[in-house]
């Protein structure tokens, strides 16, 4: 690439790809787009490249998909590439290994439970190495920044006075989510409840590397080889797990992985909520909060005649 149009922030050698990299313009013409949003888009790119990219991409999720790709054995994407074009637009790229397969949303509901249970198992392990990375400051990203968890929205550091990170404590992370929700026009009344009550509920946790987004739609099951030794379930079908989307990663409070999950089973239509004790930590009463917090915060504005 054209070192005055493009900022080449990582690329594998040679020996390390498994084909000839994509061309920004091959990216940009691939007709298979798996997300599109505002600002973002994820696409397919021949048989073995997925590419992530947009103004509103963070390489920062490259760069923790590398470290994890580099110092552990949690089964994630390869990083072959990120890139950043040095014009105003500043458009990021993350180019990463192509996972052939299903995700685990897409399977769930059709799995037994002995195929659950080999799911449950690999995730287990993966979380529990995770939890093993030691915080290079306190409760931050890779870089000692601030947390990536939209819920912190670093945009707003001067509405916030800084509230989205780095924190030293687990009292400065009570704080920021608390200036969120007086940001988003919560209640000021119940804004000095949560924080009397986030003082005792969110007091001891230390900071433990978490992926920030645990559930099924960010869970793949790769396609078993034609020949292979890997955990089956009852089934007799492999099951090989690797976890995507490292947008949130860090090193949050112990409870967050587990609070984050149980909010994100929305209305328990199946049984993937169950399952997560098996996974992680269960902090019930920190999920409990988490919660509640958390489907106020999102519904924020819909009310505000009794603030």
């Amino acid at each position: 690439m054209d070192s005055n149009l493009y900022h080449v922030f990582y690329i594998a050698t040679a020996a390390d790809l498994p084909a000839a990299l994509p061309t920004v313009a091959e990216i940009k013409s691939s007709s298979e787009i798996l997300i599109k949003e505002t600002g973002r888009k994820v696409v397919g790119v021949g048989e073995h490249y997925v590419v992530k990219y947009g103004t509103k991409i963070d390489l920062l999720e490259g760069h923790t998909m590398r470290f994890l790709q580099d110092s552990t054995k949690i089964p994630i994407p390869r990083v072959y590439a990120l890139v950043q074009t040095r014009n105003s637009r500043s458009t990021k790229y993350i180019i990463m290994e192509r996972i052939r397969g299903s995700t685990l949303e897409s399977k769930w509901e059709t799995m037994n439970h002995a195929s659950k249970e080999v799911v449950a198992s690999q995730l287990k392990a993966a979380f529990d190495e995770m939890r093993r990375l030691e915080s290079p400051g306190g409760y931050c990203s890779l870089t000692r920044g601030g947390l990536p968890d939209g819920l912190f929205w670093k945009h707003a550091h001067d509405l916030l006075g800084g509230y989205f990170g780095p924190f030293k404590t687990e009292t400065g992370v009570n704080k920021a989510i608390v200036a969120r929700y007086i940001l988003d026009g919560g209640s000021k009344h119940k804004a000095e409840y949560y924080t009397r009550s986030f003082e005792e509920v969110y007091q001891g946790h230390e900071p433990v590397f978490s992926h920030g987004d645990l559930s099924p739609k960010n869970i793949m099951i790769r396609d078993p080889p034609t020949e292979c030794n890997g955990d089956t379930g009852q089934d007799g079908k492999v099951q090989e797990v690797v976890i995507i989307d490292w947008e949130f990663a860090g090193w949050y409070p112990s409870y967050w992985e587990y609070a984050r999950a149980m909010y994100t089973c929305g209305g328990w239509l199946d049984d993937w909520g169950c399952w997560i004790d098996r996974m992680l930590v269960p902090w019930r009463n920190e999920g409990a909060w988490m919660t509640m917090f958390l489907a106020e915060l999102y519904h924020a504005g819909r009310d505000r005649s009794r603030s």
